[in-house]
Formats: C-alpha cells, sequence, structure tokens
C-alpha cells in the first residue's frame, strides 16, 4: 500500500552532495497521530520526518526521501554530524510509555525493508534518536522491539562473548568504533546504550555492558 502523501514544508536540499547512509527512528511523544502530523508539517515548528507511521499502521510521506528533512538536530554518528544529511528520519505514533503497536511494527518493517534496499544501507545504519543525540534524547526508547528488526536484517543486536570486567575506557572505545558520539562522558553513553540494548538495566556498568559493546564494535563498526 502506497503511503499517504502529506507534505511538510520543512526540508532542505541535502548538503555537500550527501545522500542518506542512515535511518534514524523516533517516537513522537504526542497525544496522537493527527497532533504529531500538524507539528511536523507546522512552518512555525521547523521540524519535520520523511515519513510517519500511526499505531494503526498507517503511513504517511511528508518529505521526500531524496530531500534533508529536519528530524535529527544536533548530534552525530561515526564521528560525522549533520545526520539530517545523511538520514532518512522514521516518526512512530508512541509516547514512550507503551509497547509499539503490531501493525504500526509491521508496517515500519516493509517500509524499512526498501530505504534500505533503495539506498543501498547496511542494517548498521538503522539506529535510534537517542543513539546519535545520547546526551538530549530517549527515543525510540526502552520499548521499542529492536530485536525484531534484527531478526529481519533490519539493524543489528549483539552475540557477545564472554563478559569481560567493567573498563569504562575501554567500553567507550568501543561504543566509539560502534558509532556513538562519546564526549558526554560515560554515564550519558551508557544510559543511550542500554536503552537500545539492555532496556531495565541500571547500576554501574556491568560485564555485560562491556561484551555487548565490544561484540557491536567488532562486528558492526560505523
Amino acid at each position: 500500500m502506497a503511503p499517504i502523501r502529506h507534505p511538510s514544508p520543512n526540508f532542505s536540499a541535502r548538503r555537500a552532495g550527501l545522500t542518506p547512509r542512515l535511518v534514524v527512528l523516533h517516537f513522537t511523544a504526542m497525544e496522537n497521530c493527527g497532533a504529531a502530523l500538524e507539528r511536523l508539517c507546522s512552518p512555525g515548528h521547523e521540524v519535520s520526518s520523511h515519513y510517519l507511521i500511526g499505531r494503526d499502521g498507517r503511513l504517511f510521506q511528508l518529505v521526500d526521501e531524496e530531500m534533508r528533512a529536519w528530524h535529527a538536530g544536533a548530534g552525530a554518528w561515526g564521528g560525522k554530524g549533520d545526520v539530517n544529511s545523511r538520514s532518512i528520519g522514521i516518526e512512530l505514533d508512541n509516547s514512550g510509555a507503551h509497547p509499539f503497536s503490531a501493525p504500526q511494527m509491521d508496517r515500519l518493517t516493509a517500509l524499512l525493508a526498501g530505504i534500505l534496499d533503495r539506498w543501498h544501507i547496511p542494517p548498521r545504519g538503522v539506529i535510534g534518536h537517542s543513539d546519535m543525540a545520547p546526551d538530549r534524547k530517549a527515543d525510540p526508547g526502552p520499548r521499542f522491539d529492536w530485536r525484531r528488526l534484527a531478526r529481519c536484517g533490519l539493524s543489528v543486536w549483539p552475540a557477545p562473548d564472554p563478559a569481560p570486567d567493567p573498563d569504562p575506557a575501554a567500553f567507550l572505545e568501543h561504543a566509539a568504533r560502534f558509532g556513538y558520539p562519546t564526549g558526554h562522558g560515560l554515564a550519558t553513553v551508557l544510559f543511550a546504550f542500554r536503552l537500545r540494548f539492555r532496556p531495565g538495566a541500571t547500576g554501574p556498568l556491568a560485564p555485560a555492558d562491556m561484551a555487548a559493546i565490544a561484540d557491536l564494535a567488532r562486528r558492526f563498526p560505523a
């Protein structure tokens, strides 16, 4: 089923000849899909995404993939900034406090498969907003099913070796190799990492964190 066209004025040309190498997933954190659609298409708010997926599975296209939607803001991945020029943004109608619906996830997996094929983006290029902006964002949050995407070949998941002892410097080195911006320090990066790969984990850096990030850095460097 083709997406519903709902053009947003909030876009520009991609800079410096860049093309999409990432897909950034967001949650809307708004009351409903209609409110999010209004915000993403309002000239006064200067924010948009390429796509918005409702809880019922409806897919809206707001900005053409060839253009630069204004969804990512400040941040970096793999040591490179201007993520807007290097990515496609997908907003998911969700507050972050409840599970993502089956129709929404079904539509997302189909959409991602097409995007990755069209732009030759590897699965490691599908990231969360919290991954590229760990100091200020928490979406798509701990309720998002990253494992499902990995099982479908649309993202990555660690298969760690035996857990080494916690080592903050080594954790940050591995995190940077995987793609995380690490300038805000261990606590910020660890929180973002756990949102995606160890939801519900708390406390100081643990062997399980070390094992997972070491595997990700080894197999999926940015």
